[in-house]
């Protein structure tokens, strides 16, 4: 049996089918492990859901930001982008079961030494503190208040981490964090705005596992989110969004070994690059 990190899928079914024949993948006999933003912007979203949600016995999934966008758009909440490629799924026969399985899904994520999210963790929490936080997200997404939630959950404030947060402030911050997270301050104060290269970082702020004294730097993370920041395997850090919706690759790390694999961009796939993840 073989465990697989997977990439930020995104709608791109057939780059996603490339890769499961690359890695000689098995359901009855591998895991793969789904760093979010499974659909949106690409052409298949359908496809994908409709596939983890058959193989849910061997697939661990964490939600990203897309994903949760797609809930709400689905609720009404707000309207799609003019880039959403959300109508196929939305108009589907199977779409309520299909909505309803991804609400389902992790925010956080740990088994052994990994913790999974898809975008990133502040830096005063453990990986303990990340998975119990995470929950508290995961019983509104499961619970019969999950449309007063996605109705409340965009906003960039509260913008860094308080144990006395309460409601909706307190779910904001820790979805955004764990869905939207790039860099924020030394302290822990979150930055929304940047979505490119390391080099081009603005002054005051740093990529989130890099803030010194992390709290989860002893725990070994996988995450997306970033496709500007690229693939990065580091003894403690592996980051999988290597920009296959936009032409680049969709990647998948065997955690036993860290053997990594790589498809390119299937042609049907592939999008005018005129944004980041």
């Amino acid at each position: 049996m073989a465990t697989y990190a997977v990439g930020d899928i995104q709608g791109c079914y057939t780059s996603f089918s490339d890769l499961l024949e690359a890695i000689g993948y098995s359901p009855t006999r591998d895991r793969l492990w789904l760093v979010g933003d499974l659909i949106n912007r690409g052409p298949d979203s359908l496809a994908v859901l409709r596939w983890a949600m058959q193989h849910e016995a061997a697939v661990e999934v964490v939600l990203g930001n897309h994903d949760l966008h797609t809930l709400a758009v689905a609720e009404g909440f707000v309207e799609a982008n003019r880039n959403d490629t959300l109508d196929e799924l939305l108009s589907a026969p199977d779409r309520e079961l299909l909505l309803a399985w991804l609400r389902g899904r992790h925010m956080a994520y740990a088994e052994g030494d990994y913790l999974m999210v898809h975008a990133g963790v502040l830096p005063q929490w453990s990986a303990q503190d990340t998975v119990a936080l995470g929950a508290e997200v995961e019983q509104i997404l499961r619970g019969e208040d999950y449309r007063f939630f996605l109705s409340r959950m965009y906003g960039n404030d509260p913008d860094r981490w308080q144990p006395e947060l309460r409601g909706m402030g307190r779910l904001r911050v820790i979805t955004n964090a764990l869905t939207r997270l790039r860099v924020c301050s030394a302290e822990g104060k979150m930055d929304f705005r940047f979505k490119g290269e390391l080099p081009d970082l603005p002054p005051g702020l740093l990529p989130w596992f890099e803030v010194p004294g992390r709290k989860s730097a002893d725990t070994t993370l996988i995450f997306g989110h970033w496709s500007a920041l690229g693939l990065q395997l580091r003894e403690r850090l592996i980051a999988l969004d290597t920009g296959c919706l936009w032409g680049g690759q969709l990647s998948a790390l065997r955690l036993e070994d860290r053997r990594l694999y790589q498809v390119p961009c299937a042609a049907q796939d592939q999008v005018k690059k005129l944004w980041h993840a």
